[in-house]
């Protein structure tokens, strides 16, 4: 039976308790674990590189979603896939030689992943859908956790949904920021098959209840 997946963000997890909350995740019914990786040049944060990464994956027993916030990521690829990054995304913002990022990623034997910001519309993807195998929507500006959900992005998650069945490609459709119980329906209505839910989770009451609750919102895709 497919689907969809939960990716909790670690970016919102307690770092002073940082392999309690890697083993919550392990313990629940999540699927990935997603990291943002900020640099401070291509986003106003900066947050952690691979030897966090190299860490956490001593203890993840669940796949590791890598999300590169950075400019150049072309230099790191190959590292970040050594520290146990089992997904690998870049910005399309951020490379001007989309297609062989995209390549050199799967080279590594890692999925390749392409992010898309607030203002950049899926069409600039087209000629490329085939190639990748997640595209990150971003529904708030990236850099910084906790933000306000932009609502557009249900739109240019239909158009990116039809866009990926008309070239009958197999492309996830991942979802970041602002993610929670409030709108997780209709992202999945719209074609989300990942939901990245960093505050939603780590600051739930219960977050393993609050994961297994996004787990269970039905998606128009899950069969």
């Amino acid at each position: 039976m497919k689907k969809h997946l939960i990716a909790p963000s670690m970016l919102a997890a307690d770092f002073t308790q940082l392999a309690v909350e890697i083993d919550m995740v392990n313990r629940s019914e999540a699927d990935w674990f997603h990291l943002d990786v900020m640099d401070g040049r291509f986003v106003p944060n900066i947050t952690f590189g691979m030897f966090v990464i190299e860490a956490m994956a001593k203890l993840a027993t669940k796949p590791l979603d890598v999300h590169l916030m950075i400019v150049e990521p072309e230099k790191y690829i190959e590292a970040f896939r050594k520290a146990g990054a089992d997904v690998i995304t870049v910005h399309y913002e951020a490379c001007p030689h989309l297609h062989r990022t995209i390549h050199q990623i799967k080279e590594t034997g890692a999925k390749a992943g392409v992010a898309l910001n607030p203002h950049t519309p899926v069409a600039v993807l087209e000629d490329l859908i085939e190639d990748i195998d997640l595209v990150c929507i971003m529904t708030v500006n990236p850099g910084f956790g906790g933000q306000k959900f932009i609502y557009q992005s249900l739109a240019k998650t239909r158009k990116l949904r039809e866009m990926i069945v008309t070239a009958n490609a197999s492309t996830l459709i991942e979802i970041d920021g602002g993610v929670g119980l409030q709108n997780a329906e209709s992202l999945l209505q719209a074609g989300a098959d990942v939901l990245v839910a960093g505050s939603a989770v780590f600051q739930a009451k219960d977050p393993v209840a609050t994961i297994a609750q996004l787990k269970a919102f039905k998606s128009a895709f899950d069969y």
